[in-house]
């Protein structure tokens, strides 16, 4: 692959078919560990470390997988690198760990990373799968990062809560006071799906000015190579 080969695989996964606000995959996730924006990157993070990794290894073994088999081999190499991820995480990052829970070790139920090998890397080289699974993994913790603080901001009136957990030391951020009241339904599932909806919303807005500005500015016709040059 060349260059902009790679260029357009980063772009589709990261705006054009993002996990999160175009293919609306990994909702458990997005809605559950989005309360704030320290674990929802962390998440993301985790996320993009296991795409790679398995867009990887399945692109480079996929001429050796039995097509009847592939998808018990492909959650069983996608287990297996969760458990590396998931046990780096508690030798690490133990309180963050801690927080995250559960949801390390259910990234192997993901549809997001199943469906990108099954999409993209059981068809394609290892280069290009690799690109794509970062890139993909990039979109949806972008997402998350965008989610969680808006989640966080509304409903507890600070911003990177918890960062203590990656440099110890670190404070959040309060950006109303400490009188904040705080807005409940922003940090309860109901302000996830709200704030979701706001996401793809703005997604399709944009996507849909920049379609009404190309259909009003259509391109010029180029001219023809061989068309004679005007005289001077």
């Amino acid at each position: 692959m060349d260059t902009q080969a790679y260029r357009e695989i980063a772009w589709n996964g990261i705006w054009k078919q993002n996990c999160g606000i175009v293919q609306i995959l990994g909702l458990c996730p997005i809605l559950a560990i989005s309360t704030n924006i320290v674990n929802a990157v962390s998440l993301g993070l985790a996320t993009i470390l296991v795409m790679a990794m398995a867009n990887l290894v399945i692109a480079a073994l996929r001429n050796f997988i039995p097509y009847e088999i592939r998808i018990p081999v492909f959650i069983l190499i996608i287990a297996a690198l969760v458990t590396v991820v998931d046990l780096a995480f508690n030798a690490y990052l133990h309180e963050l760990y801690l927080v995250l829970g559960i949801f390390i070790p259910l990234i192997v139920t993901n549809c997001i990373v199943l469906a990108r090998v099954e999409a993209f890397a059981a068809k394609n080289e290892p280069g290009g799968s690799t690109v794509d699974g970062i890139a993909m993994g990039i979109g949806l913790t972008l997402v998350l990062a965008v989610l969680g603080a808006m989640r966080e901001v509304v409903g507890s009136g600070t911003l990177l809560s918890g960062i203590d957990m990656l440099i110890p030391g670190a404070q959040p951020i309060v950006l109303f006071g400490a009188d904040y009241p705080g807005f409940l339904i922003a940090i309860l599932p109901p302000g996830a799906f709200i704030a979701l909806g706001c996401l793809i919303a703005g997604r399709n807005w944009i996507e849909a000015r920049k379609q009404a500005r190309a259909r009003a500015n259509p391109p010029a016709p180029s001219a023809p190579a061989d068309a004679p040059a005007e005289p001077a």
